[in-house]
């Protein structure tokens, strides 16, 4: 198969129940877009207690779709397995989504005119298009997340943590080596470090609907992605100090 024109990194931790349905569902998209093919989906384990490797392995996809499997030895977080499945696409474009597929691969439609830069799905944006609402204390914390963000100079998006992201296989691979984060932080993260590669960051309103298995828990996640927006801050700060000494060095 000729190399990717479209890679889709779906970071997964105890998907097995979901992901054959996903799977083919995205097979079944691609299908009816050749121009995306010839496609390859890049799966990461993160670390799973149940069968979503073996389950995954199993999957046959169909011509012109390639399957990439590959499995942390821990739990280390969606950052770490969203670092690891850029480092492995090989695709013109790489889009990140979700096990989910809360935000439904064919939204890809939106993106793609984007495709040159960094597209963000976005929830905020247009909130009709939310055809199953999260629970009220969720909604509220994310929107108190986002106020923090602004308020720490990480953002001027309404909404970073939606997990449908698509941006060129290139810069891709340079920020599977530049992210550091392990957690749900890590969006905001890969958005930051792609602006300082000087790529534009556009925020494209998606469908979305919640998912009552999703593995974020409010308070705990909530507080630890708060600390880490700290954390970011703080090392982005020292990354521009020293950028700055260095730059000012006679040569």
């Amino acid at each position: 198969m000729h190399s990717p024109r479209l890679s889709l990194v779906i970071p997964a931790f105890n998907e097995a129940s979901r992901l054959p349905q996903t799977l083919q569902r995205i097979a079944s998209y691609l299908k009816s877009k050749p121009e995306l093919l010839p496609a390859e989906v890049v799966v990461v384990n993160d670390g799973s207690t149940d069968e979503t490797a073996a389950v995954v392995s199993a999957w046959q996809p169909p011509a012109g779709l390639a399957l990439v499997v590959h499995s942390l030895p821990e739990n280390r977080g969606k950052g770490a397995a969203v670092r690891a499945g850029l480092g492995l696409a090989s695709g013109e474009m790489v889009l990140i989504t979700d096990a989910d597929l809360a935000t439904p691969i064919e939204e890809l439609e939106k993106l793609l005119p984007y495709a040159h830069v960094v597209a963000c799905g976005s929830r905020a944006l247009d909130r009709k298009l939310i055809s199953k609402r999260q629970p009220f204390l969720r909604d509220r914390l994310g929107r108190i997340f986002n106020l923090a963000l602004r308020l720490l100079g990480l953002t001027h998006l309404r909404d970073t943590q939606c997990g449908f992201k698509l941006l060129p296989g290139a810069l891709a691979h340079q920020l599977s080596q530049e992210l550091t984060f392990d957690g749900f932080i890590y969006d905001v993260e890969l958005l930051t470090r792609a602006q300082k590669r000087g790529f534009s960051v556009v925020e494209v309103p998606v469908r979305w609907a919640h998912v009552e298995a999703s593995r974020v828990r409010p308070f705990r996640h909530g507080f630890e992605m708060l600390v880490d927006a700290l954390r970011l801050r703080v090392l982005l700060w020292r990354e521009a100090v020293t950028a700055h000494r260095k730059g000012g060095r006679p040569g």
